[in-house]
């Protein structure tokens, strides 16, 4: 059998693709000219594989969403109560390029370090390297935690630099307040630069990861930023990473995000999933129209708000949990809660099953709680494996998984208990 996911994935595309309004970002040449038809989906699971559908390989700058990655790695490489001297914690409720300082405890800050005043500090904080190039030092950051060699692209960072008046005041109000502390026109332009990198949805989601991991990635078992680290930019990411519309998005979407001019939004539910979508029509906020449907879609779908209370129990199915009873006899024991990324998990390891026709028993009776998505996964992985020639059945003692019928209108024998099966 094969996991549903990458079908949802390409549902919601199919779903997405008639939706309309929103304009490109046409304050920047090179953005104004970008494919307005572009669209893609990717998400990432807690042990870091990668599910995408749609132009995932398309490249584009990845502006904004750069911001998350770099405060962490200035709060990793300078410790929090150095990076909050310049910069605080507070939502703007403003736009993101709106020239905004606030002053608390005698001290001038930017607000939050994702807007622009805050992101061009942060980017004055990054320790020069031997290159002495502070961009070039994110794509090489950023590079290790995609997985890949990023690039900048040259013509978009030419097309902002030549029209990063509002930018270029920002700077240098930041430098009459001592909040800079060197030439505003080279951190600018460095910072535009960082913003020019190109990324693909599954470079963002190989960066994410590290996030969803709680600072260590996946790929490699490599811890890059500590607990702490993680928290502070996530916790940012829920109240400002989208800008002044970030009290909506908590609201209908509910899961800590940043957005790019250039249309990519990404979405980080630690200890479970990271999302990122792609499509370039902008709303008012400067967020992607079909980015903000899609990511309300696969919140609802796949239960994932932050305030939906239901923790991940992380391990669904240990391989001691899989018993081969008799010939052509296998039991699945689950522990804990089944949500989206724990079905995910476990429908991954049922995929691995040879099509033999043989039977399998879901062993519930230690599920504590299975929500709505996670009881779909259930099901349609039942009938995936019905389709692969097996006999399927549950061992439900408690009614977790009520009236039990697939989405080809199978029902399961359900047992009371595993004894039963012996009867």
């Amino acid at each position: 059998m094969n996991t549903p996911v990458p079908d949802y994935l390409a549902d919601l595309l199919r779903n997405c693709k008639t939706a309309h309004g929103g304009e490109l970002a046409d304050y920047i040449p090179e953005l104004a000219s970008a494919d307005p038809n572009k669209l893609a989906v990717a998400l990432i699971t807690l042990d870091g594989l990668l599910y995408s559908v749609g132009d995932d390989d398309y490249e584009f700058s990845i502006q904004s969403i750069s911001k998350a990655f770099t405060y962490a790695y200035v709060v990793e490489k300078l410790r929090l109560e150095a990076v909050m001297q310049k910069v605080g914690v507070e939502p703007s409720g403003e736009a993101f390029n709106e020239i905004s300082l606030d002053q608390t405890d005698d001290r001038i800050k930017p607000k939050n370090p994702m807007i622009n005043s805050g992101a061009i500090t942060v980017h004055s904080l990054i320790p020069k390297a031997e290159n002495d190039c502070r961009a070039e030092t994110v794509r090489q950051f950023f590079s290790q935690l995609a997985g890949r060699e990023l690039s900048f692209d040259l013509a978009i960072f030419q097309s902002e630099k030549e029209t990063a008046f509002r930018n270029l005041s920002i700077g240098y109000s930041l430098r009459n307040f001592n909040i800079l502390e060197s030439d505003p026109v080279e951190i600018v332009e460095s910072y535009l630069k960082q913003c020019s990198i190109n990324v693909t949805v599954k470079d963002l989601v190989n960066m994410m990861s590290v996030l969803v991991n709680d600072g260590i990635l996946p790929r490699t078992g490599e811890r890059i930023f500590s607990h702490k680290t993680v928290r502070q930019v996530l916790t940012v990411m829920t109240t400002c990473g989208m800008y002044n519309a970030a009290g909506d998005w908590l609201a209908n979407v509910g899961i800590p995000a940043k957005s790019g001019v250039s249309g990519g939004i990404i979405g980080v539910l630690p200890g479970q999933v990271g999302l990122a979508v792609f499509s370039p029509k902008l709303d008012r906020f400067g967020n992607s129209v079909r980015g903000i449907d899609i990511m309300q879609q696969m919140s609802r779908d796949m239960g994932l708000h932050l305030l939906e209370g239901v923790p991940s129990s992380r391990v669904i199915v240990n391989d001691h949990d899989v018993e081969q009873i008799r010939p052509g006899l296998k039991v699945y024991k689950l522990h804990g809660v089944l949500q989206f990324t724990d079905a995910e998990r476990l429908l991954r390891k049922l995929q691995d099953e040879e099509q033999d026709g043989g039977t399998i028993i879901l062993d519930l009776s230690h599920i504590s709680l299975v929500n709505d998505v996670g009881r779909r996964m259930l099901l349609d992985g039942i009938d995936r494996l019905r389709a692969d020639g097996h006999n399927v059945a549950l061992v439900d003692p408690e009614n977790i998984v009520p009236h039990a019928k697939t989405p080809s209108d199978f029902e399961p024998h359900v047992y009371q208990d595993l004894e039963d099966i012996a009867k």
